[in-house]
């Protein structure tokens, strides 16, 4: 598992499955879990902007925390087009001049996990990756509304 800290309100829409697209400067070669972790750094004028109010927006949502880890996502490809000046379909959350990493199979944390984080694409320590997998696993486990015996 690798991670990568988003600013917030971005790592929110991340979180909540609206914003399937990371803008980074870089293009990477790795695929597979990527840890979204909220940084420090809040990007105060992007809070009112359209896509983040369709992404529900909301200071007191625990995914709006900054400093922890909010959500999983699987890294599933990284287009480099626009950055060659070319047109490319990744939709209205890609940034012109960025690489667009394409981000899949998106899962919220049940609660947020205070962690420092750090640019570019990092390795989350081993503590770390063990609570986000235990927490993952437990929420799996457990029973949803309306799982139980048929009614009768």
């Amino acid at each position: 598992m690798q991670a990568i800290s988003v600013r917030q309100p971005w790592a929110f829409a991340i979180a909540r499955g609206h914003k399937r697209i990371s803008n980074q400067n870089l293009p990477t070669a790795y695929r597979g879990t990527l840890l979204i972790h909220a940084s420090m750094r809040v990007d105060l004028d992007s809070c009112d902007s359209p896509l983040i109010r369709t992404a529900g927006w909301d200071v007191r949502d625990p995914l709006a925390t900054i400093g922890a880890a909010i959500a999983v996502a699987e890294l599933a490809d990284v287009c480099s087009a626009a950055v060659r000046d070319e047109e490319c379909g990744c939709g209205p959350w890609a940034d012109r001049d960025a690489h667009h990493w394409r981000l899949a199979d998106i899962r919220a944390l049940p609660r947020p996990i205070v962690s420092l984080g750090r640019l570019g694409l990092w390795q989350p320590l081993p503590s770390l990756v063990t609570e986000v997998t235990a927490m993952l696993s437990a929420e799996r486990a457990a029973p949803r509304l309306g799982d139980g015996p048929p009614a009768r």
